[in-house]
């Protein structure tokens, strides 16, 4: 819940995601989409402009308020909460929000939703400078905000998909459970990477002195690169089948 007051800014700087995984999740044929901890509406976009009909589940109001802006059709709930109303799915989604959800109920609620041969598709953008820009930015972290320089996901790679796997694997509810990545890069300037960095929940969590300082420090330090950094990333897919 700690993304409402930034939700504009969120909407703005966050990434999207790449063609191909759109593309892949288009090739399950999907009619009916579910996307859990929808937020501004990212993905959800992207699905109902290739025809998905979609509902989106948010639990922040800011953040849904947002995605109703672009025509997205979300009701406000964690996933957890939710009443479906016995409404059912061929495809659950969710980008940038499974690690919200609670790994047992999750997969249950996921599962009982899904029509037999149905997917659940669970993504992240994940990435990271090259090895000049990585150090740099660190060396920042280190000295403004220290307990974040070894946990923050925008220089930190995650050890997904090992978790998800077991997960997903949870009471034989789902099967071929399998990871797909999608490499792809964009350029970051200053006001880009601070907007992007702005969004993290941990920076959301600071106090507001020093994560000005923090931002401040860290656009400096794009500056200082050139102006301009490459960012690579890798955007991961953890796809399941529901059981028949």
């Amino acid at each position: 819940m700690s993304f409402g007051g930034v939700a504009a800014l969120y909407d703005q700087a966050r990434p999207t995601y790449p063609p191909a995984l759109i593309d892949d999740l288009m090739a399950l044929a999907p009619s009916h989409v579910l996307d859990v901890g929808c937020g501004t509406g990212k993905a959800a976009r992207l699905l109902v402009e290739r025809g998905c009909d979609l509902l989106g589940i948010e639990p922040d109001p800011s953040m849904a308020a947002m995605a109703r802006s672009h025509g997205i059709h979300v009701e406000e709930s964690t996933f957890e909460d939710w009443d479906a109303q016995g409404r059912m799915y061929d495809l659950i989604v969710s980008g940038q929000a499974w690690h919200w959800v609670n790994p047992v109920l999750g997969v249950a609620n996921a599962a009982s939703l899904l029509h037999p041969g149905g997917h659940l598709g669970v993504f992240w953008n994940r990435g990271r400078p090259n090895e000049e820009a990585t150090r740099a930015l660190e060396a920042v972290y280190e000295r403004l905000a220290p307990e974040l320089a070894k946990t923050n996901v925008a220089l930190n790679l995650t050890e997904e998909p090992v978790d998800r796997f077991e997960e997903f694997k949870l009471d034989g509810l789902f099967t071929h459970v399998e990871a797909r990545t999608y490499p792809w890069d964009t350029v970051y300037d200053r006001a880009g990477w601070i907007n992007l960095v702005a969004t993290h929940s941990d920076h959301v969590r600071l106090p507001d002195e020093r994560r000005h300082a923090l931002l401040e420090a860290l656009g400096d330090t794009v500056d200082d690169l050139g102006g301009t950094m490459i960012y690579h990333y890798s955007t991961l897919l953890v796809l399941a089948t529901r059981r028949v």
